[in-house]
């Protein structure tokens, strides 16, 4: 029974050893011109601004009215993301307070106000932006990239 432990224990210790190998062997290596695209720090991060968009004060907006905001609210988005100012953004799932999210390239909530100026449906008060700064992975700026391999339809 002895032998089966030790042999037991020898077995896990060199898998060990070979996994960790593997391991160190699989490090990616830095990509100096990525970050330097991507403006990253030394931790791979940069600063952001991130909007969390409410639900504004204007509640008895027409039905038609509405549509039209939230097109241009669309369409918003979509020239912010093609000028490289909009990161990511979505809507969240059905609750009482918040609508969606921006993240944008900058680093001042006064650049965000500006930004987020630009949205029909903010301009509108159907949506109330709170604005924060954040520090996140500078590889979000890949995001909106690879969202157009992966997309078979846009809005």
């Amino acid at each position: 029974m002895k032998k089966v432990v030790h042999f037991l224990t020898l077995t896990v210790f060199i898998a060990a050893i070979c996994l960790d190998a593997k391991a160190q062997k699989t490090v990616v290596q830095y990509d100096s011109i990525l970050a330097k695209k991507l403006n990253a720090d030394e931790y791979g991060m940069k600063k952001y601004i991130m909007v969390l968009l409410k639900m504004g004060s204007a509640t008895n907006v027409e039905k038609a009215k509405s549509d039209s905001l939230f097109a241009g609210h669309m369409t918003n988005i979509n020239r912010l993301a093609a000028e490289g100012k909009l990161v990511v953004a979505g809507p969240f799932f059905k609750n009482d307070k918040y609508r969606g999210l921006f993240i944008f390239n900058g680093s001042s909530i006064e650049e965000g106000r500006k930004l987020v100026e630009t949205d029909p449906a903010i301009k509108a008060n159907l949506l109330e932006p709170e604005i924060f700064l954040w520090y996140g992975s500078a590889a979000l700026g890949e995001t909106l990239d690879i969202h157009k391999r992966i997309e078979k339809k846009s809005h």
